[in-house]
């Protein structure tokens, strides 16, 4: 997925038209109007949003305005130019050697490409077949000619658990999109079908959430559907189903300075529609979702305040956005706020790159738990912290660090196989460095109340690929990464490897034995 604080344009976008998407109204033409507030649970009491007008002058003022616009076609041209200096050079493009000391009931980590930049991979299983699918964006290779985007998404199948893959190949071909960001991807557990949400850029509708489906284990989708009315700018899409597949969630930030909206469908994604759930000066991103038996909806969420484009300020808040009702009201609870982290400093990156993410699973009927991360002051190094829930959401627990006190850490990402059966990987720096990133698994048995010891699942040898040394990989590659269960209940992650924020990089993937 592309990093959420730059929604990265294609090389070629006319600034204009990037400018007339950003710069609609909040409130979308089909009549959809903000959001009642909804009860801070975590008090008690009404979270009153601020006047939208004057979130609206915070947001120009920051985020949302020409200068961002601007940003996202350099960033863009920077990472182009990156990835064809390193192939110049011979850093990039080269076999990438074996793994050759795996983890421990591991079969060792391994890239989805060594020829291909591929920034912020997604992962979904099939809990009754032995289907993997990984979905990724790629950078500058065009996957069906000059009318295809770039930017692409490719996808890659294993109908064996891991033991063999599939030929990459484009989710959607989308001959009118000039680029493709943020793919997420869910199996519906009774059926097998696959949804898939990504950030579509097309000349009509600039940045846009879609919806595609398959029905027979990705060989074929369906055209793609916008999720968000007449909401044209969004960015950051987090999917969820039913266990049926009839009911559809997709979260996401826009049009402008990260409104929190959600989108919703009651049959099987063919139609949508859509609900604000801000109004206030905070920014919000969404980072994982979960349908529990009952049809509660939980998407885990996190928000800042920006100040100017790049710079943040205040707390950043870990929020559980639930529905309890199908979708039609909304309930926003802060489980933990927390100060700023470490500034990231690797080429190319913004200070906010390591802030606020968030994982939430079910493991038992009415038990949650929340993934979050933060420091103990400001601009120290983060640890990630882990807080249960035993009402489905409404209370939470304080956090519980998982981390190691002192090294910096982030991204932290759940899933469970029920029953009390808790996954989690996360990354973290090694001795300090800031350039040495590693990612660590834990598991636990009794729904979080215990943790196994950590085990480095990064487990590629040192000069693998050029961004790998002796105590880690140069940088986080991208904002996200996944994990899940097979139907033989063995854990697959993926995350993103590179030199630098600025790439190029890889996605990589571990699966146990």
């Amino acid at each position: 997925m592309i990093p959420r604080r730059y929604v990265i344009a294609g090389l070629g976008i006319g600034l204009a038209i990037v400018l007339a998407v950003i710069l609609r109204p909040n409130r979308s033409d089909d009549g959809n109007q903000a959001a009642e507030p909804v009860a801070n649970a975590s008090t008690g009491e009404s979270a009153e949003p601020e006047a939208e007008s004057e979130g609206e002058v915070e947001r120009e003022e920051g985020r949302g305005g020409a200068e961002e616009a601007q940003e996202e076609a350099e960033v863009t041209e920077k990472r182009l130019e990156a990835l064809a200096e390193a192939r110049a050079n011979g850093d990039f493009g080269q076999k990438i050697a074996a793994t050759t000391a795996p983890a421990t009931g591991w079969v060792g980590s391994k890239a989805l490409s060594s020829n291909f930049d591929d920034w912020e991979p997604a992962v979904a299983t099939d809990p009754k077949a032995p289907y993997i699918y990984f979905l990724t964006t790629r950078y500058a290779e065009r996957a069906c000619g000059v009318h295809c985007p770039t930017p692409w998404i490719p996808l890659t199948i294993s109908k064996d658990g891991g033991a063999t893959w599939s030929p990459q190949v484009p989710i959607c071909e989308c001959d009118r999109s000039k680029a493709q960001y943020d793919p997420t991807i869910e199996v519906v557990p009774n059926t097998g079908a696959v949804y898939s949400a990504f950030l579509n850029f097309d000349r009509h509708n600039g940045f846009s959430t879609v919806f595609t489906k398959s029905t027979d284990h990705g060989q074929t989708w369906t055209e793609p559907v916008h999720v968000y009315g007449n909401v044209s700018w969004t960015d950051k899409p987090e999917i969820t189903s039913s266990a049926s597949g009839k009911d559809v969630y997709v979260s996401w930030n826009g049009p402008q300075g990260g409104d929190l909206y959600v989108g919703i469908s009651h049959d099987f994604g063919e139609t949508w529609t859509q609900q604000k759930l801000s109004a206030d000066k905070r920014y919000y991103y969404a980072y994982d979702a979960r349908v529990l038996g009952d049809g509660t909806v939980i998407f885990s969420e996190s928000s800042i305040v920006y100040s100017g484009l790049r710079n943040v300020n205040g707390e950043v808040w870990h929020h559980a956005v639930i529905s309890r009702d199908k979708g039609t009201t909304w309930q926003n609870v802060i489980v933990a706020k927390v100060p700023l982290g470490e500034n990231c400093i690797a080429d190319g990156c913004g200070p906010d790159f390591y802030t606020g993410q968030t994982s939430v699973v079910g493991d038992a009927p009415g038990h949650l738990v929340f993934a979050y991360e933060g420091p103990t002051t400001d601009a120290g190094p983060q640890r990630v912290y882990v807080s249960t829930s035993t009402n489905a959401g409404r209370t939470w627990s304080p956090g519980v660090p998982l981390s190691v006190n002192g090294e910096n850490a982030t991204q932290p990402r759940f899933a469970s196989s029920g029953g009390g059966n808790v996954r989690i990987w996360y990354m973290q720096t090694a001795g300090h460095d800031p350039d040495a990133w590693n990612v660590w698994y834990r598991s636990s048995s009794n729904g979080g109340a215990s943790w196994s010891s950590p085990v480095k699942i990064s487990d590629a040898s040192a000069g693998a690929a050029g961004y790998i040394g002796e105590d880690g990989f140069g940088e986080i590659y991208g904002d996200y990464g996944e994990i899940a269960v097979t139907n033989t209940g063995k854990t697959v992650a993926i995350w993103g490897e590179g030199f630098s924020y600025t790439g190029p990089g890889g996605s990589w993937f571990n699966i146990q034995r």
